[in-house]
């Protein structure tokens, strides 16, 4: 990918947190040769601040350097952020990922395939706290509450994972049959 398309998209990291909520910047060294390794973006809304090491592709892997997401750790550890790797392949949205949730690979570098984003990564609306990702087990397990409580419940969020498009509407009639 190219350093324009690159910097397009953090860009629009940037742009999504900040209509979030979030306080956030574009570290201005990150990507250039540096003696300090940065993060890309640095976020925070008060109550959880990230440091966030962005990437993007148009094919269906991603590779990092090993080298760029020690210096994540190590910087977030001593900035008192949380560590994520953001990735957005291209046609798809964000997610991210904590690095000790990366494939590692035999040289020492770390990869993210477009299918584990799109099943494990934690999504944008969740990354900013607006969402939850729940399993179908999850949704249909039951509580100590009261049953009918939980049947309303139940069925809210069967017609809200319809809405955001995890669900057919066939799932969710199955799921409610």
């Amino acid at each position: 990918m190219s350093n324009a398309k690159g910097d397009r998209r953090e860009r629009e990291l940037v742009n999504r947190l900040d209509e979030a909520g979030f306080a956030v910047m574009r570290a201005p060294a990150s990507g250039s040769a540096t003696e300090r390794e940065l993060p890309d973006v640095l976020a925070g809304n008060g109550d959880i601040f990230y440091a966030i090491e962005a990437k993007s592709a148009a094919g269906d892997k991603i590779y990092l350097d090993g080298e760029e997401v020690y210096a994540l750790v190590y910087f977030s550890r001593n900035f008192g952020a949380k560590p994520r790797i953001g990735v957005r392949f291209d046609h798809e949205d964000w997610y991210f990922f904590h690095p000790d949730d990366l494939y590692k690979t035999d040289g020492g570098n770390y990869r993210v395939k477009r299918g584990k984003a799109l099943a494990e990564g934690v999504d944008f609306e969740e990354f900013i706290g607006h969402s939850e990702k729940m399993t179908l087990a999850e949704i249909g397990e039951d509580d100590d509450g009261d049953e009918e409580e939980r049947d309303s419940e139940g069925i809210r969020q069967i017609l809200e994972a319809i809405d955001r498009g995890d669900l057919s509407i066939d799932e969710g009639v199955e799921m409610l049959g």
